[in-house]
């Protein structure tokens, strides 16, 4: 029996209480103790029940991509580590100090998109409503267990590696709710699957996922472009390196390593997810960077969210002279014979749009009971 499993078992009896608590809190959301509103506008909201990273932001990023050059599209997160409380909306600085990390990066690749954060996402979506020109769509990163929204879409993300129905809760496990939770999602994305996932191994997942009639399952695959200089620049194709330090503040670093060294030669540095780095910290990776990496063409490369903090830092000479690079990363999900992922989701935008627009033009509507669905 390894270490994990023996502290997993100690800590049983504080799973059963953990579990009991979820349940509670669930039940009084389901018979109506705690209110759940479905505000009036178009709402996608994406996350997960396993604590850890499955990929919320490049899909976040995926459906940005998808809506905004459709209709006014909004981004609503909670702003994790951020020094700001409240409601905050993005006019064009985008501060990691204010947003969090992960908001700040969306600002910057999304100019078209309204980027805000705010701890209470009702309250956040009212306010993104009282803007001048209000969203027709908000998108809600790391949603899944913030009941107090019903979200029109609800999307449920879990990583092919480590997929719910294998896991237990918290703390025995790592799901932060029971695997009935799933029954919440009209739509569940496997991430990080390999991109020549056959079709066996799909029909088994699917099997085990065991979706009701009202969910739909898609399955997606990360890909990474060439790195791209921290402060601007040509790319650089890996193939071209001798080594390469992988530099990473984020919970689950290896389907990026894994990547690289089919590239080329790397070592990996990691960091605590989030991680905001200082200059004591540039020194640490400049003498692993130093001792661990051999041969003319070598650079550090670290992720998009992790640049953005690497970007912060008041003491830029900490950084002089050391190759700094960032792996874009993106999803795309794979084909599918029954129903197709984009046009499923603008084809409910769309719907649901319409919908809201008849809310605001006739009154005898508002006193109808939308259930998003009905849309599925």
């Amino acid at each position: 029996m390894t270490f994990r499993k023996i502290i997993s078992w100690c800590l049983f009896p504080l799973t059963m209480w953990y579990a009991i608590g979820v349940w509670f809190r669930n039940l009084l959301f389901n018979i109506g103790l705690k209110h759940q509103e479905t505000p009036p506008v178009t709402t996608i909201g994406v996350g997960n029940i396993r604590a850890g990273g499955v990929g919320k932001t490049p899909h976040v990023e995926y459906l940005l991509r998808l809506l905004a050059d459709q209709c006014n599209t909004a981004m609503l997160s909670r702003g994790y580590r951020r020094s700001s409380r409240g409601y905050v909306v993005d006019e064009g600085e985008h501060s990691v100090t204010q947003l969090g990390d992960e908001p700040a990066m969306v600002a910057q690749k999304f100019p078209q998109v309204t980027v805000a954060v705010c701890e209470k996402r009702l309250e956040g979506i009212s306010r993104l409503l009282e803007r001048p020109n209000p969203p027709q769509v908000v998108v809600l990163d790391d949603s899944f267990q913030h009941r107090y929204v019903k979200p029109t879409i609800n999307i449920l993300l879990t990583e092919y590696a480590h997929p719910y129905y294998k896991d237990a809760i918290l703390p025995f496990g790592n799901l932060r709710e029971p695997r009935r939770a799933r029954l919440r999602a009209n739509i569940i994305v496997v991430t990080k699957s390999p991109q020549d996932l056959n079709p066996i191994e799909r029909h088994d997942i699917v099997t085990h996922l065991h979706p009701e009639p009202y969910q739909k399952v898609f399955f997606s695959s990360i890909y990474y472009s060439d790195p791209l200089p921290l402060m601007g620049g040509a790319p650089l194709p890996l193939k071209t390196l001798d080594g390469v330090l992988v530099l990473a503040g984020i919970s689950n670093p290896q389907p990026m390593m894994q990547y690289v060294t089919g590239q080329c030669p790397a070592s990996l540095l990691k960091y605590a997810d989030h991680h905001r780095y200082t200059a004591s910290d540039l020194k640490h990776i400049r003498k692993t960077f130093e001792l661990q990496v051999k041969g003319d063409r070598r650079i550090i490369l670290t992720t998009e969210k992790d640049a953005v903090r690497l970007r912060l830092l008041a003491d830029k000479e900490a950084m002089a002279g050391l190759p700094i690079y960032y792996l874009p990363i993106e999803v795309r999900i794979h084909p599918n014979k029954e129903y197709d992922f984009d046009e499923t989701v603008q084809k409910i935008v769309h719907d649901n749009n319409l919908f809201q627009d008849k809310m605001r033009t006739t009154p005898l509507m508002k006193k109808e009971k939308y259930e998003s669905r009905d849309l599925f």
